[in-house]
């Protein structure tokens, strides 16, 4: 259970240990996310796609920042932060096409999980809180559209491997957020 907040709890916002609680989850979504997109990554390489691989490392990467995101704000609300066991995620996606509806019912998952923080912070006139999540709704809309179109190419491909194969060098040329190359 996360320790008591030392700040006044008027100014922190916090009125209750469960929105304390609930950030430690969702930190632990979080890199439980990253640990499923690593996974993904290894099935697509496994099928030399490995700019489909280098896509989902660098969602990977984005959700351990998701995840020290969280970290550091329980640490700033003077929480304690509470690391769990990563589940084992799947190792066979059946296809190109079922690794990125995975994707996508991931983020709807992960989308779900925010929108009820939203809604404790917003339950408890947590208003820091509150301002705070904007960020990752924010960041769940693009999630969920970058997916989608991904999905749309897909269907747009079908069985032709000229397709893949470019959609595969497109996906390969994606950089970590905020790099300026």
């Amino acid at each position: 259970m996360p320790k008591l907040n030392r700040m006044c709890p008027e100014m922190a916002g916090l009125k209750s240990l469960e929105e304390l609680q609930k950030y430690s989850e969702q930190l632990n979504a979080e890199i439980s996310s990253a640990h499923l997109y690593l996974s993904m990554a290894a099935y697509l390489d496994g099928k030399s796609l490995e700019g489909m691989a280098h896509w989902m490392k660098m969602q990977a990467q984005e959700e351990l920042t998701h995840s020290a995101k969280f970290y550091a704000y329980i640490n700033d609300i003077n929480g304690s932060v509470q690391l769990d066991a990563i589940p084992k995620p799947d190792a066979d996606y059946g296809s190109v096409k079922g690794v990125f509806e995975a994707v996508l019912k991931h983020e709807k998952h992960v989308t779900a999980l925010i929108h009820k923080l939203v809604q404790l912070a917003r339950n408890e006139s947590d208003y820091a809180t509150e301002i705070f999540l904007q960020w990752f709704v924010s960041e769940q809309v693009e999630e969920e559209a970058n997916v989608s179109k991904l999905l749309d190419d897909l269907e747009l491909i079908g069985d032709k491997p000229q397709g893949l194969f470019m959609l595969d060098r497109q996906l390969g040329a994606r950089q970590a957020a905020g790099s300026s190359h």
